[in-house]
């Protein structure tokens, strides 16, 4: 597992030890990113610089860092497996980004109120377990997202995924095992 492109561009990431997570591919991170990258959401053309970022259901935060080698000023990580969050911190401190991170070991589907809301997020739940919409209107019910946030939901490509109010879809592609969803969050914070 590698970041794919930005100032961090080929540097190796270490996974959480054990099977409790699913690494995205390098080759569905990479679709996803150039997808982001080129499909000018915010009419602007770049998603990713000045924003403060959210990776839930984090596993090795590779989402995260990612958006943060391309320009996301801070990242905030979540996961609900201590293992993982050890991960993420060993990562962030490989690339010398431990200032620019925050980690918190919770459950996704119900976080702590947020300090600050996060305009670029990315979910990528357990495949099968339908826990992308209950995550969703937790951290909108929670004060994650920003009004217009970039919402990014990874599940299995045969997997149901019902829109939860107050998102609108904007792109839905398939990548290997995986379907690529990137809404938009219409609501306030």
């Amino acid at each position: 597992m590698r970041i794919v492109a930005g100032r961090h561009r080929g540097r190796r990431l270490v996974a959480p030890k054990g099977r409790t997570t699913r690494p995205t591919s390098d080759r569905v991170r990479e679709s996803l990113f150039n997808m982001l990258a080129h499909g000018n959401f915010d009419g602007c053309g770049d998603v990713f610089e000045g924003r403060q970022a959210l990776d839930a259901f984090c596993g090795s935060g590779a989402l995260g860092l990612e958006a943060r080698s391309r320009g996301a000023d801070h990242v905030v990580f979540m996961d609900n497996n201590a293992a993982a969050i050890s991960a993420v911190r060993e990562n962030a401190t490989l690339l010398n980004e431990g200032a620019s991170v925050i980690c918190l070991v919770c459950d996704v589907t119900n976080p702590p109120a947020a300090e600050k809301s996060c305009s670029l997020v990315f979910l990528d739940p357990p495949y099968g377990g339908e826990l992308a919409v209950t995550a969703l209107t937790a951290l909108r019910e929670k004060g994650w997202l920003a009004p217009g946030a970039l919402c990014i939901v990874e599940t299995a490509k045969n997997e149901d995924f019902f829109l939860p109010p107050e998102f609108t879809p904007l792109k839905k592609r398939r990548s290997g095992i995986a379907q690529l969803h990137i809404l938009r969050y219409t609501g306030t914070a």
